[in-house]
């Protein structure tokens, strides 16, 4: 049975389309089975993948509208694909009315778990029904973490809502590990920051750090992974490394 996996920060701008897309690409591209969904209605990690924005049928019909998502997966160049759009954005407003509306994503992935080793949830920067539904149907969370000032602050506020899940929709679900991204070796802030993060997660801190890299930021605009935009650059590096500390970790959970 596959495990899911929610990228999740409250945070915006922190790396989370960015780890989904260059994670799971590098898993994929070891033979493992991943699916990426992108559950964000700016729709980035569906482009980023070089995938139409105009897709139908997408996570909105399969969260709203109930349909089946193995019709919904594109299979694209770089992996599977549960792609989103702006549609997603009414999606909120159209769950209210609807029962068990926290469950309704967990409740379509079961159906095709067992399919994938691996599924990637790409979150909004936000607490709203399309992330609590991420939440629910998570078995674990990976936080990206950015290596600056205000990282601590929105890591506070991602507690408190794991505790609220926990008390209240999912309670197993769990920090699988934390990614310190967008380092700069160059300052003292970064270190600081990266210093702290470790000090409050331990060992859930993956020991590889993504840093600034103009490839990372140029590759979604081409429509693929970094490690197939520049094979060479320090990005492609860090999520290769990353990939392989995530499936050591994987491996010594059981």
């Amino acid at each position: 049975m596959g495990k899911v996996f929610a990228v999740v920060n409250q945070k915006g701008g922190v790396g989370k389309t960015t780890t989904v897309i260059n994670l799971g690409h590098a898993l994929y591209a070891r033979g493992k089975r991943v699916l990426l969904c992108d559950c964000d209605p700016q729709g980035n990690c569906t482009s980023g993948l070089g995938a139409s924005k105009t897709s139908k049928p997408n996570i909105y019909d399969v969260i709203v509208n109930g349909r089946a998502p193995k019709d919904a997966i594109l299979r694209t160049e770089y992996g599977n694909l549960l792609p989103s759009n702006m549609e997603l954005s009414g999606a909120t407003v159209e769950l209210v009315e609807m029962t068990n509306r926290e469950y309704r994503l967990k409740k379509a992935l079961d159906t095709i778990r067992g399919f994938y080793d691996y599924i990637f949830i790409d979150c909004p920067p936000s607490l709203e029904l399309l992330t609590l539904n991420a939440l629910v149907a998570a078995d674990r969370l990976v936080v990206p973490v950015q290596c600056e000032y205000f990282a601590m602050e929105g890591l506070s506020d991602l507690i408190t809502t794991i505790r609220m899940v926990n008390a209240h929709l999912n309670p197993k679900l769990d920090v699988e590990g934390v990614i310190l991204t967008m380092s700069d070796p160059r300052t003292k802030l970064s270190e600081q920051v990266m210093a702290e993060i470790r000090n409050f997660f331990g060992d859930k801190v993956y020991q590889t750090v993504v840093p600034r890299n103009v490839r990372i930021s140029e590759a979604p605009s081409h429509g693929m992974p970094v490690s197939v935009y520049d094979k060479s650059s320090k990005g492609t590096k860090a999520y290769l490394q990353l990939a392989s500390e995530f499936l050591k970790r994987e491996r010594n959970n059981g």
